[in-house]
């Protein structure tokens, strides 16, 4: 068995829905990101085997093979081949996975790997939507219209909104509960901003070179005051991650490609894993996945020094802390996806960038990474740093 080496990995500023990055289309999101990899690592790109890149909604400028189509589009060699994934919103942590398994495997020595999206341009369920005139219904969710479907799940609801109100009721986590979280999430996003603590990783881009999400004016009563998603629900748009758009990327290379190319490694890619969970809930997956990664690679969660969990709403992080025994303050240290948003495709990427670079900072071994997505699945990695 061989080794995955994470070389280097950097990402765009996140901008906010019709924000900084808003009219950049996806292929140049994807480009500014695979362009600043190869100057940052010096690598010849005609020596990669391979693009995975994550995207989700892969209509209009986002289909067609988007890791194919911002891949020439930042002018690099014509014969590596790209290939995009959609696990939902882990898509691009997929893609690392499988840039990865790759590697590991031995059959390719160097791959990038990230995602991307716009979703100010391409809005959140735009390929559901858009398949309202292709012969099947889609009322309830892409499930809807499927014999075997209907026969395990009947015509539940799925949705996001949903899992994250079930998740809410299942573990009885009170409005005033998640919107303390969201406020932190908030507060420290707005502190490690204002340290610098996200520069080394950013690739600024159209003007933009922080993140725009973060509300500096925010605060309980703020919050207080938004209405329910739902009439009689605990979830509010301030509870839930940001619409956004950006890119991320990643370089993942064999022992074999470190020693040919002279490459510095900086951690390496100790756990890939993922798991499902209820489809219904959709999004209570990190909590069995985690212990699946935890389980496999050997290690407690005292081992783990930092952990990036998406927060795509407040009760999911909240019922995760819950079950798995991590110190709060290891858990998203510069905020999350409430704060600083959640871009869905590059969401995974942008995720282990910012993991690699707080582990680098703070001296931490080991970092956990991991997301809910669509399906009812999670991926984890846990990521070793190395020097």
């Amino acid at each position: 068995m061989t080794e995955a080496y994470v070389v280097d990995a950097l990402r765009t500023p996140v901008g906010k829905r019709g924000g900084g990055l808003a009219e950049v289309h996806p292929a140049d999101l994807s480009a500014h990101v695979l362009t600043g990899l190869v100057e940052r690592t010096a690598i010849d790109p005609a020596e990669v085997d391979d693009v995975v890149w994550g995207c989700v909604d892969t209509v209009g400028g986002q289909a067609g093979n988007i890791g194919r189509t911002g891949w020439l589009a930042a002018g690099l060699p014509e014969h590596v081949p790209g290939v995009t994934v959609d696990r939902q919103c882990g898509s691009s942590q997929q893609a690392v996975h499988f840039a990865a398994q790759a590697v590991l495997s031995g059959t390719a020595d160097l791959v990038v790997a990230g995602g991307v999206q716009n979703m100010s341009a391409i809005p959140i369920g735009s390929a559901l939507r858009g398949a309202d005139d292709l012969g099947f219904p889609v009322a309830y969710g892409p499930g809807s219209g499927s014999a075997g479907w209907q026969r395990r799940y009947g015509d539940q609801e799925i949705t996001q909104f949903n899992g994250a109100e079930l998740i809410a009721q299942d573990w009885d986590i009170s409005r005033s509960e998640m919107e303390e979280f969201a406020l932190a999430s908030h507060q420290r996003a707005a502190a490690a901003l204002d340290r610098g603590s996200f520069e080394a990783e950013t690739a600024p881009l159209a003007g933009l070179s922080q993140d725009e999400g973060p509300r500096r004016d925010t605060d309980r009563e703020k919050l207080a005051a938004l209405q329910p998603l739902r009439e009689g629900g605990r979830i509010t748009a301030g509870l839930a991650s940001q619409i956004s758009d950006g890119a991320a990327a990643l370089l993942i290379a064999s022992p074999e490609a470190v020693r040919r190319h002279g490459l510095a490694v900086r951690a390496r890619l100790r756990h890939v894993s993922t798991r499902g969970d209820d489809p219904v809930r959709m999004l209570s997956a990190p909590v069995t996945a985690t212990r699946h990664a935890l389980s496999r690679a050997g290690l407690d969660p005292a081992d783990i020094d930092m952990v990036e969990i998406n927060e795509a709403f407040a009760s999911v992080v909240l019922a995760w802390q819950r079950e798995i025994d991590i110190p709060p303050e290891r858990i998203n240290p510069n905020g999350g996806a409430i704060a600083l948003g959640h871009p869905l495709g590059a969401t995974g990427a942008k995720l282990m960038t910012t993991l690699l670079h707080g582990l680098e900072r703070t001296g931490g071994r080991y970092g956990l990474q991991t997301m809910c997505e669509g399906g009812g699945t999670a991926n984890v990695t846990v990521l070793e740093r190395l020097g």
